[in-house]
């Protein structure tokens, strides 16, 4: 009984197997009956029974209350029978046989000890509320304390998103009329002074380039205001190897020579792959096979990224690409844009495949940008002097013949 106490919360098939092979020995003389004055060791069931209402699930509770209705009627026989005991200390043994014995005292006993059974399942079922109440009373205020978190980070969140946005609105237009106005000027003055249009050139490529790092700056804020740092062409074999551990099977390639990308560029291939990457672990599942081709021989990096789709006909298939046209797919076209590209995704086949081509020029005008900021940079007094004739004439009252030559050369 003792071990049928101590295992009760642990292990309450065991603790009800100690008890049963106690009343088993007794009833089959393997173990010596009880005394007349012992018969409260029995009670050791029902304290048992008390801990296992409180600690074990709902099923056990019911397996543990039948077990012990019926352990109280085996008790009852071990301690009335003359076969077992010799009466029960206040029930004195009757010489008339059992018989006798079960119909005077039976049902009094019985009921006595299925009583004691039942307050201690009542004490253990009552602790076992309480401590329900208690939790739920936590798993409330917690509840409720992530709530207003939850609101109060959505707030800022939604708040952080329309500054950004806004932020970004501001600077995309002021950076694509500062590129606009620098390319029409540089193509209506031809006439002007080869630095003059160096500078004009390297005017619109800094502004082009400064909207996309625009939106790189912006995403790449974070909570505390501190800038992270953004993923780079570098990073993306790391991340396949993470994928790969993930259970894609991704089988990267890569043509042609490397031509070096934009920050934002670089950090808008990233994340686009990053993108085809996680689609693929979500709608294939795990093991699903991902083909990723970086092309670097065309006027720009084309990037090819195929992955598997569910093999169930062709409905399945229209409806996994339904099921992939979500935030997604606007994400990425919104990034492979801002970088100066496009992107087209959709179902072909047995794949759902990703077209994504980032520009950067002949590698000669690569390297042309490079000398035309050289030249431009170190030519601002020359600048000055050769444009300063144009710059007052258009400052101060026009020339004769100045007009006719400013609409000829628009039309």
């Amino acid at each position: 009984m003792t071990l049928a106490i101590a295992t009760a919360s642990w292990k309450p098939l065991v603790s009800l197997g100690f008890t049963a092979a106690l009343l088993s020995g007794q009833l089959s003389h393997a173990l010596p009956p009880m005394e007349s004055n012992h018969w409260a060791i029995y009670l050791g069931s029902f304290i048992a029974l008390g801990f296992i209402v409180w600690t074990a699930p709902r099923r056990i509770r019911f397996i543990a209350s039948g077990a012990n209705l019926v352990f109280v009627a085996l008790m009852t026989v071990l301690m009335l029978s003359w076969r077992y005991g010799n009466g029960v200390g206040w029930f004195m043994p009757m010489s008339d046989g059992d018989r006798p014995m079960f119909m005077n005292f039976g049902w009094q006993l019985f009921a006595l000890l299925l009583l004691i059974a039942g307050a201690c399942a009542a004490v253990g079922l009552l602790l076992a509320l309480y401590q329900e109440r208690g939790s739920l009373f936590r798993a409330r205020e917690l509840a409720q304390s992530n709530l207003k978190e939850t609101e109060i980070a959505l707030i800022v969140e939604q708040e952080r998103t329309r500054i950004a946005r806004d932020l970004h609105d501001v600077l995309a237009h002021s950076l694509a009329v500062i590129a606009a106005q620098a390319d029409g000027t540089r193509y209506l003055s031809k006439d002007q002074p080869k630095a003059v249009l160096n500078a004009l050139d390297t005017i619109a490529r800094s502004a082009r380039r400064a909207l996309v790092d625009a939106q790189r700056v912006i995403e790449g804020v974070r909570d505390d205001g501190m800038v992270t740092p953004q993923p780079r062409l570098s990073d993306i074999p790391a991340l396949i190897d993470g994928m790969q551990r993930g259970s894609l099977k991704i089988r990267p390639s890569e043509s042609g020579k490397r031509v070096e990308l934009s920050t934002g560029q670089e950090m808008a291939v990233f994340r686009i792959v990053q993108e085809c990457l996680t689609n693929a672990l979500k709608h294939g599942g795990r093991g699903t096979d991902v083909r990723l081709h970086f092309d670097w021989s065309g006027p720009g990096l084309t990037l090819h990224v195929a992955s598997a789709v569910a093999q169930g006909g062709k409905e399945d298939t229209a409806d996994s690409a339904r099921r992939r046209v979500g935030r997604g797919l606007p994400g990425m076209r919104e990034r492979a844009h801002l970088a100066g590209g496009w992107l087209t995704a959709g179902p072909d086949g047995e794949h759902f495949r990703v077209t994504v081509f980032i520009p950067y020029g002949t590698r000669e005008a690569t390297a042309a940008d490079d000398t035309a900021g050289a030249e431009a940079g170190g030519t601002f007094e020359e600048i000055s002097r050769a444009g300063a004739q144009p710059v007052s004439a258009a400052a101060g009252p026009p020339r004769p013949g100045s007009s006719a030559r400013e609409a000829a050369d628009r039309g």
